[in-house]
C-alpha cells in the first residue's frame, strides 16, 4: 500500500509517503505560508521511492485543529490530489497525530491557537494507536483543564506561547516539550489502519476540523481575553 499525507496545520509544515510500512518525509518551520514546498516534496518523495503519483493508493491530511490557513491548505491540496487519482481520503486529528509525533504515553497536548486560545486535549498512546481521554477543546489557557494522570507529558507550542498561564497551579508533570509538532509521518501512522479498514471517504466529504466556530474576535472580545496578540 503507498500513501501520501500532508501536515500544515501548524507553522511546521511536512509532507510524507508511505510505502508498506516505509515511511520517507520532508518537513520544514514554514511560519510565513509555504504552500509551493508541498508538490514539489511530493515529487521528490516519489522519485526517492520509485513510484508515481498514480500508484498512490490513498491520501491522508491533517485535519487540525490549527491555523485556519493550515487546514484550507491541507484539505484542499489532498482532496485536489485525490479527485484526480480517484482515490479516498483520510482526514486525520492534528492533535491526535501531535500526541503519536511526540513518543510519549500519557500526552497533554496544546497548540496555540492565537486569540489567547490554546486547542488542547489528552491522549493515552499505545503503540500507534492514540485513546483520547479529554476531548479537543479550544479555551483561554488560564482556564484548561489538567490531565490527572501521573507521569503526564505536555507538548505542543501551546506550552511555549502560554506555558505559564496553562501549567499553573498544576500537577506535577513528567516535563514539557514545547518544540514538538504534529507531522505527516503521525498522520500516515494514524491513517494506514483506516485505509485498510474502509474507513477513508470520497475526496469530496473530507473536511478540517477547526473545534473554534469563531474565527475573529472584536477588539473588546480579545482584551476581554487577555489582551492582544
Amino acid at each position: 500500500m503507498r500513501l501520501l499525507a500532508f501536515e500544515t496545520a501548524t507553522r511546521r509544515l511536512s509532507v510524507a509517503l508511505w510505502q508498506d510500512g516505509a515511511l520517507i518525509e520532508r518537513a520544514a518551520e514554514l511560519p510565513n505560508g509555504g504552500s509551493e514546498r508541498l508538490l514539489p516534496w511530493v515529487h521528490e518523495l516519489l522519485a526517492e521511492a520509485g513510484c508515481s503519483l498514480s500508484q498512490i493508493d490513498g491520501i491522508a491530511f491533517g485535519a487540525g485543529p490549527g491555523g485556519f490557513t493550515g487546514l484550507r491548505l491541507a484539505c484542499g491540496v489532498a482532496q485536489g490530489l485525490a479527485w484526480g487519482l480517484d482515490r479516498p481520503v483520510a482526514p486525520v486529528s492534528s492533535l491526535e497525530a501531535l500526541a503519536l509525533a511526540c513518543g510519549e504515553r500519557e500526552v497533554w497536548v496544546c497548540l496555540d491557537a492565537r486569540m489567547n486560545e490554546v486547542y488542547s486535549a489528552t491522549y493515552r498512546v499505545e503503540g500507534g494507536r492514540v485513546e483520547q481521554r479529554m476531548a479537543p477543546a479550544c479555551l483561554p489557557p488560564a482556564v484548561v483543564p489538567a490531565p490527572t494522570l501521573a507521569g503526564t507529558w505536555a507538548v505542543g507550542d501551546g506550552f511555549a506561547a502560554y506555558g505559564d498561564l496553562l501549567l499553573a497551579g498544576k500537577p506535577e508533570l513528567a516535563g514539557v516539550r514545547a518544540d514538538v509538532f504534529p507531522t505527516a509521518a503521525a498522520v500516515l501512522r494514524l491513517a494506514a489502519p483506516m485505509f485498510a479498514q474502509g474507513g477513508a471517504v470520497a475526496a469530496a466529504r473530507a473536511q478540517p476540523i477547526y473545534v473554534r466556530d469563531k474565527v475573529a474576535l472584536t477588539t473588546a472580545e480579545r482584551m476581554a481575553r487577555g489582551g492582544l496578540r
